[in-house]
């Protein structure tokens, strides 16, 4: 495991405040900043240690945003039960074959996959419905499909997935954007856990870096609910901003794959 400096300690706890900002303030994000950081801010050397390091932070921060969005009642529990359930299959899968992946080939293919999930998050829309929605017959398919589908991605590139978990929801059930953003943290918080324990296993954490990460997202997700309760009405323009940043990084990450830059 790492020897941290007193620098890496403190940018892997304003590393986990930024994550845990971001998980509060829209519901995802966790990973697809967690790694990056990890990797070119913090200075993990092993692209899969960073990878099974911010599975752990993410799933820990991801249960404390969990926790303020099923007390304001926006967590479908019976739609989320099944998504993360069939979820956690295929993120296992996933990250059993992540880890037989080049680690800097990884990298360049999660920089990929951030601008796919940077163009479903501009593809959002919120009809400012308060409608219900109920696991029944019709939309039972479509959760175990979308579940295993997501869940292999997020196991794959070791990430919580919420941002594609959210548009997964929504496709499957047709839920409004509030209540598939709680209902998503579930299966984020599970299918860390998942792809957590199989790096774990492979001893590819670590526990120290991730303490330090956790406890910086506890102070992140505190601000991230605030924050996004006085800008409920501006999420658009918010998600459309960190949409542009996951751009940047996801362009940063794919010129190191190249050499273009040191």
């Amino acid at each position: 495991m790492l020897t941290l400096s007193l620098l890496q300690t403190l940018l892997g706890g304003a590393s986990g405040v930024l994550v845990g900002f971001s998980l509060g303030l829209v519901g995802g994000g966790g990973s697809i900043l967690a790694v990056p950081l990890l990797v070119y801010l913090v200075g993990v050397p092993v692209p899969h240690l960073a990878i099974g390091t911010s599975a752990v932070a993410v799933a820990a921060n991801a249960a404390m945003s969990l926790v303020n969005h099923a007390r304001a009642g926006n967590v479908r529990w019976p739609c989320a039960s099944v998504f993360a359930g069939t979820g956690v299959v295929g993120a296992l899968l996933g990250a059993r074959l992540g880890k037989a992946v080049d680690g800097q080939l990884l990298l360049g293919a999660f920089a990929v996959m951030m601008i796919v999930v940077a163009a479903l998050m501009l593809r959002r829309r919120d009809t400012g419905e308060d409608r219900r929605v109920r696991l029944n017959r019709g939309n039972a398919p479509a959760l175990v499909g979308t579940g295993l589908a997501v869940g292999g991605l997020s196991g794959f590139f070791g990430i919580g997935g919420g941002f594609l978990i959210v548009p997964g929801l929504i496709l499957a059930t047709g839920m409004p954007m509030l209540q598939a953003i709680g209902t998503s943290l579930v299966a984020v918080t599970a299918f860390g856990l998942a792809t957590a324990g199989s790096y774990a296993a492979a001893g590819l954490v670590d526990w120290g870096l991730a303490g330090v990460f956790v406890a910086g997202g506890l102070l992140g997700s505190t601000l991230g609910a605030r924050a996004a309760r006085r800008l409920a009405r501006r999420r658009g323009l918010l998600t459309r901003v960190f949409a542009g940043l996951i751009l940047v990084v996801a362009a940063y990450m794919l010129a190191r794959s190249f050499g273009l830059v040191g």
